[in-house]
């Protein structure tokens, strides 16, 4: 054994190499003692471990300075302590019952034992051969989702499900890459071979472009399209000013006579609108765009329908509420996040396909992998090499089951309907954006001003509104200081407010931990924390009086 400074260190010898692959941690081994803490008591370790500490981010990076790769090997348990000490101490408490600020929830506890034996197997789902059932398992997963989205009959799924010519989808590592890859089949598609072309794929955008006489190409979505679909804008060529941002509604829908002006404007410019997405579930307000009409103004003007449905695809499972996605069906592509609402882990998301064709415009081989004719997924999705996240979907599909799913899906919205009941009747909170699914947004406002802010002539609504923002921005920092509970906040527009860029208290009500209780202790922690911001309750009692 060597030491340098506190840091014991092993030899680096092939014998004890061997050995981190092959012999288990002593049972006394703070290793050891982690898994039977996780396999015993998920919730007590998470209570006990995995809890923010909160420090300035300046002083964590103090703990992770050195560039050097260390020369000697450290103890197995003494670097688990290490990172017990720098790293789980201080990670963000995403399951915690009182996290309500984003999109991650509490994961299901045989996720952990499972996820570890997925580890073991370390599959590769790019070729048959370094993953064999892991493939068909993969495709009877997309199968699952594409019958919920598209219900089509048993002969269609037996025929195509495991074809190795036909692809009803992909797994990914989230709703940026499955957005992507939808994108990419609808431009190859608009793009495709014809006479001596031979399609974008081939002979690249520029030659495309002239050969079809258009001069710009674009995709339609909502202003609240996801900031991915930027990426996408950019990674496809046809620059992020071709994602074109269509106006909403009062409720952050998208306007389909804005959407419709706006593809006559585009065609009047010689630019071909190739595809146009509809949001099912928005990251800031969980809004559903109308699908239906969306879908028939595809129809008529030969675009590519694709539904970003990441966060409000679990919907589906839903019989009560499924009616939100009305539409969705008729999509050539759709988006489902299955580290959201289906409750996995981060990096796992899904493009489906209604045309089990459609990904032939995006389809790789090589020789020596992904041969023509083999089942190998990785010949029609944009990432090679991935992990079998698939097993970890397939298991909660059949421990949940559709059943299941449903019962947290209407939850979620029943809980997200009673805080927005709960905050309407709260004389110093206002309500901003009702819950469609189970996200919505609202902000403190004292009493005070309450009337006096909608009465008050526009300048000074205008002043005392920018006053209430860094009064929104005030308590979030605070909250999430505190570390008791937690929120995100957001910028919005709300026509209720004329337009003003109103800064907003966002949460995301999916944990099915979150109680009733833990909501109430939000609205009277941040009633708290507004009665220590004394200066800017001045500034806004003094331009209300």
């Amino acid at each position: 054994m060597n030491s340098s400074g506190n840091t014991k260190t092993a030899d680096a010898n092939l014998d004890t190499l061997l050995r981190i692959f092959t012999v288990p941690e002593d049972r006394n081994s703070t290793l050891t003692k982690i898994e039977e803490g996780l396999s015993k008591n998920l919730n007590e370790f998470l209570r006990n471990h995995i809890v923010t500490e909160e420090r300035p981010l300046k002083e964590i990076e103090q703990d992770f300075l050195s560039s050097h790769i260390p020369e000697q090997p450290e103890f197995i348990s003494d670097h688990t302590q290490h990172l017990l000490d720098k790293v789980v101490s201080q990670s963000v408490h995403t399951s915690s019952p009182g996290f309500i600020g984003h999109m991650t929830s509490a994961l299901p506890y045989f996720l952990m034992p499972l996820s570890k034996l997925m580890t073991a197997l370390n599959q590769n789902l790019v070729k048959i051969e370094t993953s064999k059932v892991f493939t068909p398992l993969e495709r009877q997963v997309l199968g699952m989702l594409h019958r919920l989205i598209y219900q089509e009959d048993d002969n269609f799924y037996l025929q195509r499900m495991h074809s190795a010519h036909h692809s009803l989808g992909a797994f990914c590592s989230g709703g940026t890459i499955a957005n992507l890859t939808a994108l990419w089949v609808a431009r190859n598609n608009v793009l495709k071979a014809e006479g001596q072309f031979k399609g974008v794929e081939q002979e690249g955008l520029l030659r495309a472009m002239k050969h079809y006489g258009y001069d710009g190409l674009a995709i339609l979505v909502s202003e609240r399209g996801h900031y991915s679909l930027k990426k996408a804008a950019d990674l496809l060529g046809i620059g992020q000013e071709g994602l074109i941002s269509v106006p909403t509604d009062h409720n952050n829908k998208i306007r389909p006579d804005e959407l419709k002006a706006t593809l006559t404007r585009l065609k009047q410019n010689n630019i071909k609108p190739f595809a146009i997405i509809g949001v099912a579930g928005t990251t800031e307000t969980g809004s559903v765009d109308p699908l239906d009409e969306i879908a028939e103004i595809c129809r008529q003007e030969g675009c590519h329908f694709h539904v970003d449905a990441a966060w409000g695809g679990a919907a589906l499972m839903s019989k009560q509420h499924q009616y939100l996605l009305k539409g969705i069906e008729k999509a050539d592509s759709v988006t489902i996040d299955a580290h959201k609402q289906l409750y996995l882990p981060m990096g796992a998301g899904m493009v489906l396909f209604k045309d089990a064709d459609a990904t032939h415009v995006i389809e790789h081989h090589a020789q020596y992998i992904l041969r023509e004719g083999s089942k190998d997924l990785g010949c029609r999705t944009l990432e090679g090499s991935r992990s079998g996240m698939a097993f970890l979907l397939y298991a909660c599909m059949h421990i949940i089951s559709r059943a299941g799913y449903e019962l947290l899906i209407d939850e979620s919205i029943a809980k997200a309907k009673y805080f927005a009941e709960l905050i309407r009747s709260q004389q110093d909170f206002e309500l901003i954006t009702q819950p469609e699914l189970c996200i919505l947004t609202y902000r403190y406002l004292p009493e005070s001003v309450k009337d006096s802010i909608k009465q008050c002539p526009q300048e000074k609504r205008h002043a005392m509104n920018e006053i209430l923002n860094e009064l929104t921005k005030y308590i979030q920092k605070k909250q999430r200081e505190s570390g008791k509970t937690f929120v995100s906040r957001t910028q919005l527009n709300p026509v209720e407010l004329n337009g003003m860029d109103t800064i907003v208290f966002r949460v995301v009500l999916a944990n099915p931990l979150t109680s009733k209780e833990i909501l109430h202790e939000v609205l009277d922690e941040q009633r708290t924390i507004a009665s220590q911001a004394i200066s800017l309750i001045n500034k806004l009692k003094a331009l209300g009086s």
